[in-house]
């Protein structure tokens, strides 16, 4: 039975991540400060006194959409102690260590699909923290016969994940009608079922080769497309409204000075396109998604049902 250590472990990934390899009878070490354990504790004979065989780490700042915490934290943390992660994880017996790293280390906005050949160019400081970090990692990919995977997941959801989605539904739960209709847009996201199906196969199948992965489900979505999945999963009929966009726009800048639900970070987020591809890691793994993107996003709107 494989022995993990899951940085991180507090948060939605972490969480679910670990509640799907328990389940896998995978024995996980969950490590997190919000759980009372500080990072510093963690060195190569801590992981060999544990018999800790892999090393998945998700701690981090996420994307500070409040602009709260500065660069220097962000590089502290992401980049930093990804750092000393590694170089515990060098001088130990494990074999394998999984870097959740994120798309943004690549760019923020995209014209076409994001592969992972697309030369990366971060314009904000949580995507330069990560490329760091992953920039550490892939300058020792080479030199040693460990397995190393660098993990860029797209946009992440499932049952006890908030954001986007989540005023999404309570908008459209309230009968309030989508006003945003004229936006034409794709978006691709990753269902929490399927990135935890794809670590569990990092886990236990050493001929997959090392490397950086994109991590999406199979096909991208409009932003109307998921408003009507919405009012599928609560039988509920929506009102998709095609309303001008230089006014929405207008309405978003007002937003921006009076701190109001819709501005333009988020009115960006609703209606750019951003579509990433999933071929490299569907290759390696050789197998299906368990879920579809439309059934994974049901399951999490079913899960917001109070």
């Amino acid at each position: 039975m494989s022995k993990v250590l899951v940085t991180g472990a507090s948060g939605f990934i972490g969480n679910s991540l670990i509640s799907y390899l328990q389940n896998k009878s995978v024995k996980v070490l969950p490590f997190s400060r919000e759980l009372g354990k500080n990072y510093n504790e963690i060195d190569s004979s801590y992981i060999n006194k544990e018999d800790i065989e892999v090393i998945i780490h998700l701690a981090g700042i996420a994307h500070d959409f409040k602009n709260v915490s500065n660069e220097l934290n962000y590089f502290k943390v992401n980049t930093d102690l990804t750092i000393f992660m590694f170089e515990a994880f060098l001088k130990s017996n494990a074999k394998i260590f999984i870097y959740f790293s994120s798309v943004k280390a690549v760019k923020d906005h995209i014209d076409n699909i994001l592969t992972e050949d697309v030369i990366p160019q971060p314009s904000t400081a949580y995507g330069k923290s990560k490329l760091a970090a992953e920039n550490y990692l892939l300058s020792h990919l080479n030199e040693i016969e460990k397995s190393i995977y660098i993990l860029r997941p797209c946009m992440v959801h499932g049952p006890g994940n908030k954001g986007n989605l989540s005023l999404l539904y309570n908008l459209i739960s309230k009968s309030v009608p989508w006003p945003l209709g004229a936006y034409n847009n794709n978006r691709s996201f990753c269902s929490i079922d399927n990135l935890c199906f794809i670590v569990s196969e990092l886990l236990t199948r050493p001929e997959i080769p090392k490397g950086v992965y994109n991590i999406a489900d199979d096909n991208p979505i409009s932003t109307n497309n998921i408003i009507k999945l919405i009012g599928k999963s609560i039988r509920k009929k929506t009102n998709i409204y095609s309303i001008n966009k230089k006014l929405i726009e207008y309405i978003a800048k007002v937003g921006d000075y009076f701190k109001l639900p819709l501005n333009t970070e988020r009115l960006t987020k609703l209606t750019e396109s951003y579509v990433v591809s999933n071929n490299k890691i569907k290759i390696a793994i050789g197998k299906e998604l368990p879920l579809t993107i439309e059934n994974g996003l049901i399951k999490t709107f079913q899960s917001f049902i109070k």
